[in-house]
């Protein structure tokens, strides 16, 4: 199923013909509006007008989120304030934040890419989505809910928390499409599986769940207790918001909305660009932002662009699963491992409720790393002889999937040290 066929399956020397119009378009705007750009596009040596193919894009300076930050609140901005119909924030405080404006056009092509991954995921006008993303200054929920209208869906907007008032509305409203972060589906899952539940009693089809990265053993474990078709979607506040890409119901890759958005993968050490098909950093330059336009904006999201066809019929490339964060990678006993790939790891063994910090020391020469497990997660619940299997289980995967050995120590629940509520993922005490 496509939302806008004549757009998910253009012919792709029309779509790079299509993408360079839209790049210049960009280009010119950014630079004559936006004072950043013009003194960073001065800096580089650069015009707009430089920029007369796709293979020339390198030529243009990447932005990075810190200098998005710097320019809090709207020195983004490319129009003035009075057309700015929507305002967005990051997560952050007061000027850390990043603030994302859109004009009324930019809300109207929202819509239209979140409905397109909705779609490709198997929703229709006929489904119920229960969207349990906040309502606020981050943009998942809005995003969604609006691609979820565009369609003619009915929309529950549940938001989040409250897991028991959650599973009544699933099953009194009868959701048929869940839209999360994965980990809030599988602790939905879970609570639902421990509630005795069955299948039957829910009328779920889809589920459509984004925001951080997730396993195949997560989305097996998802669709097997919710009997659903789990798909992965992938957005960024800075560039848009849900609707940069998503996986159709064949889950073969992401599919990037490639006529709203140019997508690079660079080496994070060389800032070079990659082969298709080689892991790297994922760049976004969009094509369409009218209040927000971003050039080569470094995610700091770790993928793979794939070229090859889907058997969908959608023409644009696809990006795999993000693997992890280039501003996450520790560098232990020489090998490059990311906190983000060890925090995988352990939900998929212990559970969405996980709770755990990596701590790294160096002894002598010899860098060591110790994982501690709150034993509050419900895999972690009960005996003395269950907890140490379970942190066996995750010392032998840890040790395979990354090459080096991590002990993994089971503490106390609410041990862990908490800043504002929140555990700090990684402490190092090595000295620089």
């Amino acid at each position: 199923m496509y939302w806008e066929p004549d757009k998910e399956c253009m012919d792709r020397e029309e779509l790079e013909q299509l993408q360079i119009e839209r790049l210049q378009s960009t280009l010119n705007r950014a630079y004559a509006h936006v004072p950043f750009y013009r003194k960073k596009f001065d800096a580089a040596g650069v015009l707009p007008e430089d920029i007369e193919s796709l293979s020339s894009l390198a030529r243009l300076p990447l932005t990075t989120k810190d200098e998005v930050r710097g320019n809090y609140p709207y020195g983004m901005f490319a129009v003035p304030l009075r057309e700015v119909v929507r305002i967005h924030a990051t997560s952050g405080t007061a000027d850390a934040a990043a603030v994302i404006g859109y004009t009324r056009n930019d809300i109207r092509t929202w819509s239209n890419l979140a409905a397109r991954l909705l779609v490709a995921g198997g929703v229709t006008k006929d489904d119920v989505v229960q969207i349990c993303f906040a309502y606020g200054l981050s943009t998942g929920g809005f995003g969604l809910h609006y691609g979820a209208e565009r369609i003619g869906a009915s929309v529950i907007p549940a938001s989040i928390g409250n897991t028991a008032r959650q599973i009544k509305i699933m099953k009194d409203f009868k959701t048929t499409a869940l839209v999360s972060t994965p980990s809030y589906a599988l602790l939905l899952a879970h609570t639902i599986r421990d509630m005795g539940i069955p299948k039957s009693a829910l009328s779920l089809k889809y589920g459509l769940f984004g925001a951080e990265p997730w396993s195949e053993e997560i989305r097996r474990q998802i669709q097997d207790i919710l009997g659903i078709v789990a798909t992965d979607n992938y957005g960024l506040s800075v560039v848009l918001g849900p609707g940069v890409s998503g996986e159709c119901i064949e889950r073969e890759g992401l599919h990037l909305n490639e006529d709203h958005f140019l997508a690079e993968v660079i080496d994070p050490e060389t800032l070079k660009p990659v082969p298709a098909g080689q892991k790297g950093e994922l760049v976004i330059t969009t094509l369409t932002r009218e209040a927000f336009p971003i050039i080569r904006f470094r995610t700091r999201d770790l993928t793979i662009i794939h070229t090859e066809p889907c058997p969908c019929g959608r023409t644009g490339r696809r990006m795999s699963k993000v693997a992890g964060r280039t501003d996450d990678m520790l560098v232990i006993k020489g090998a490059h491992v990311f906190a983000s790939q060890i925090g995988t790891l352990l939900l998929d063994i212990g559970g969405a409720d996980l709770r755990y910090q990596i701590v790294i020391d160096r002894k002598g020469a010899m860098d060591e790393v110790t994982v501690l497990v709150e034993a509050a997660g419900a895999a972690f619940a009960g005996q003395d002889r269950r907890q140490a299997g379970l942190a066996e289980s995750m010392r032998k995967q840890l040790a395979h999937d990354l090459g080096i050995t991590v002990d993994v120590r089971v503490v106390e629940k609410e041990t862990l040290p908490r800043v504002d509520g929140k555990i700090m993922p990684v402490v190092d005490h090595r000295k620089p």
